[in-house]
């Protein structure tokens, strides 16, 4: 394997690898940016859960691979919550001392949490210090255990985003930056290792001024260069609008509205790199920008797949892969690809949840369409995973693999969760003067009630990460609950600016009826504000075994006074009603059944 990371032509590559092979080669700024280093984000975990962690031989494995296909550059998350990196670092060491052109890099990620994050009290302005502590304590260990392979250092994985359970603020990151700055400055830590965080592109300040904070200014001026995560993937169903095939469209067969609408995946990830290039440039910060993270995922039973918004196959995962390492090698950009081998323990109650297929590789050893083409040069000839051979995907049939390319919606109403009764009349934002708002209701309309409204734009039932499987029935709305760490859904309000304004009815209250069978407590009410702006609240009231709202097998009625509502977040602003209806849970989840219909506000 010829060293491709290093400067100089290739006489002068191989003469300086051979002579200074007990060095500590090149750092980052030799490695970012550079054509030759392609990048992977990379776990090698096999089995449901991450306690059973890949051995020493097995990551060899893995290395091997990757290196027969070219990669030289991989992204970590954790550092000593299991042993799978340290074990990785080991193995990649023990393949260099066999082979001394062998050539891995690591940007090591060290995993940042909130207080309480993951539990029931989750404090996001907080940080948990012991966790923290510990991974940033192994990452400075590990690197100066490895000096040859770690090269990078990122505090954090999209640990500031607003919408992820576990965020922190900039502060945070900011702290573990600096600290592992000042310990290079003493020689503490390897000096040539770059330090980032690896964000999401609104996280970076490329999505608003929710994000624009003055310590986010002292870190882009602290870390060594940018990380940014761009995953159009995922906006196909959260903000799916430029994901629907167009009219034009109507005449192209699957495959060529499969290649538009990749197309417009692709400048839309261009265009969230640029805004946060932008806003660099604002603040007349100048440093290396790369991508972090971004992938497309090849099989979803749920909010991509063939009832969502038919996203996730192996002719579009290819189709972007292809598109994105194009751009970026252009651009003369890193990109951290998501990811090398598909993993299960991300969603171990679903075999076929997105997250456990991003990989090129399947479990079963086969290169997905992807890397067809790395097959049938041969280039994994005689290497195997857990003793099988690298085969391809649908045994190599490409047209059975085209027989499974999902059409390309043509309406966002896909799956069928979408309300589109509406007061066409007003627009969101304005003012709802009447004295009775109807979300749903199987009988009342403002044709049959006395000074009511529909709601001014459709709303769409979401399942929050596709946390429960929500159906909308006969003017019901039918919940199968969740069985993981928390679950929650929400009938949103499809404006990209402000929601509803329900200011009118701050003295009013919100009637439902609702029966079930779960015996989770759970929150129900209503959301102001959006989540990645930073301003959401959940204003709801609880439901228990054991609370004044309990839930029973017959329909009940409830009339819950705002001021009740309000309670939870005093910081509801009635003027930006995003989510009308929202149900949330993280305890005693039992996966059964709750029902909802006749949803109104109203004030007398």
């Amino acid at each position: 394997m010829a060293f491709s990371c290093w400067g100089g032509s290739s006489a002068e590559k191989g003469q300086r690898s051979v002579e200074n092979s007990t060095l500590d080669g090149p750092g980052a700024k030799e490695i970012l940016g550079n054509p030759d280093c392609l990048a992977f984000s990379f776990g090698g975990y096999r089995g449901a859960t991450r306690e059973t962690v890949p051995s020493v031989n097995e990551l060899k494995e893995d290395m091997k691979i990757l290196a027969a296909m070219g990669v030289k550059l991989i992204r970590t998350y954790n550092t000593q919550q299991f042993k799978e990196v340290e074990n990785m670092l080991e193995a990649i060491d023990g393949l260099r001392k066999e082979d001394f052109k062998f050539e891995m890099y690591v940007m090591l990620g060290a995993w940042i949490d909130c207080e309480g994050a993951w539990g029931p009290k989750v404090n996001n302005d907080r940080e948990s210090l012991v966790n923290n502590s510990a991974e940033i304590a192994a990452a400075v260990a590990l690197a100066n255990r490895y000096p040859k392979s770690v090269k990078m250092i990122a505090v954090g994985n999209e640990a500031m985003v607003h919408w992820a359970p576990y965020h922190v603020q900039p502060a945070v990151i900011l702290k573990w930056v600096n600290h592992l700055q000042e310990l290079k400055r003493n020689g503490k830590l390897t000096s040539d290792v770059w330090i980032t965080s690896s964000d999401n592109f609104a996280s970076w300040g490329g999505e608003g001024s929710a994000y624009h904070k003055p310590d986010l200014e002292k870190l882009f001026k602290a870390v060594d260069f940018v990380s940014v995560h761009v995953y159009p993937f995922h906006e196909t169903h959260y903000a799916s609008d430029y994901w629907i095939a167009p009219g034009s469209e109507k005449g192209l067969s699957p495959k060529e509205k499969a290649d538009a609408a990749l197309n417009r995946a692709m400048e839309r990830a261009k265009s969230q790199f640029q805004n946060v290039k932008t806003y660099m440039a604002s603040l007349d910060v100048n440093k290396p920008i790369h991508i972090g993270e971004t992938g497309w995922a090849s099989v979803c039973d749920k909010l991509y797949g063939a009832k969502g918004s038919k996203a996730a196959d192996e002719y579009k995962a290819k189709k972007f892969h292809d598109l994105m390492r194009a751009w970026t090698k252009e651009q003369g950009l890193t990109c951290f690809y998501f990811e090398a081998f598909d993993e299960k323990w991300k969603d171990p109650s679903s075999a076929d949840g997105s997250e456990n297929h991003f990989g090129m590789i399947d479990l079963e050893g086969r290169a997905k369409y992807a890397i067809w083409d790395r097959v049938d040069a041969g280039v994994f000839k005689g290497l195997t995973r857990g003793g099988k051979p690298i085969t391809k995907t649908f045994g190599g049939d490409e047209s059975a693999l085209m027989a499974t390319l999902l059409p390309v919606p043509e309406k966002p109403n896909w799956d069928g969760l979408l309300l589109e009764k509406v007061n066409s009349n007003r627009k969101a934002g304005s003012l709802v003067s009447e004295s009775n708002y109807i979300v749903f209701h199987k009988t009342m309309t403002p044709d049959t009630q006395e000074n009511a409204t529909f709601p001014s734009l459709p709303l769409k039932l979401n399942a929050w990460e596709g946390t429960c499987e929500p159906k909308l029935l006969d003017s019901e709305l039918h919940i199968q609950t969740g069985t993981g760490n928390w679950w929650g859904c929400g009938l949103e309000i499809q404006s990209t600016g402000r929601g509803e304004n329900l200011a009118r009815f701050r003295d009013g209250k919100l009637n439902f009826e609702i029966r079930g069978t779960t015996k989770a407590e759970f929150l129900a009410g209503f959301q102001t504000g959006r989540f990645n702006e930073g301003n959401q609240t959940n204003n709801g009231v609880t439901f228990g075994p054991g609370e004044r709202y309990e839930l029973t097998r017959e329909w009940k009625s409830y009339s819950v006074s705002i001021a009740e509502l309000i309670k939870v977040d005093p910081k509801a602003n009635l003027e930006n009603v995003t989510s009308q209806f929202f149900l949330k849970s993280d305890k005693n989840l039992d996966g059964k059944e709750l029902q909802v219909r006749n949803i109104t506000f109203s004030v007398e």
